[in-house]
């Protein structure tokens, strides 16, 4: 949810939070996060192992890095995300700090509390940043909508049940089912 407010917060205001208190930045408007959930980490922990075992045996150039990782979509002071999982095949995004600019795939698993924030407010700020796939994992409902952001309109809604290829790897198939 985010937070009523008068002005535009900065990255300086994420940086000076309480220990612990996590949020994120949005065109300058500060949405605050809750404590994930073992299903949410469970999902976290094995998509980040099976995107990340892929790219070794492969040799890839890529790198995926769980939440809590730092992006700054825009290379500017008013945006600053966390995504579930962030892969970066592009190295010279990479700093010590965190990501700056798009990713190339991001994942966010849904909270219970307000699923509108991944379906609404970060599928546009991450299609118009640059991000070329976005999934939104939803665990309650057992589905993931995959955006294919390089074929435009490409969208398409898979269940838990389902083999989901990613976009960006041709040969890269995510079994959800095996992951809960």
């Amino acid at each position: 949810m985010a937070l009523a407010q008068q002005r535009a917060y900065t990255i300086d205001d994420i940086y000076s939070l309480p220990d612990g208190q996590r949020a994120e930045l949005i065109d300058g408007k500060l949405y605050m996060m809750s404590p994930p959930n073992r299903q949410h980490q469970k999902l976290v922990s094995e998509l980040n192992y099976q995107i990340r075992d892929y790219i070794k045996r492969r040799e890839g150039c890529c790198e995926v890095y769980p939440v809590p990782f730092a992006v700054f979509l825009n290379k500017d002071d008013k945006n600053y995300v966390e995504p579930d999982i962030s892969v970066i095949c592009d190295k010279s995004k990479l700093t010590d700090s965190g990501c700056s600019g798009a990713p190339d795939w991001v994942i966010e698993i849904t909270s219970p509390s307000n699923p509108q924030m991944d379906y609404g407010v970060k599928l546009f700020k991450y299609r118009t940043a640059g991000v070329r796939e976005y999934w939104i994992v939803d665990p309650q409902k057992h589905t993931v909508m995959v955006y294919d952001f390089e074929k435009e309109k490409e969208s398409n809604l898979y269940t838990f049940d389902e083999d989901i290829s990613v976009c960006i790897y041709d040969d890269l198939v995510i079994k959800m089912a095996q992951l809960v």
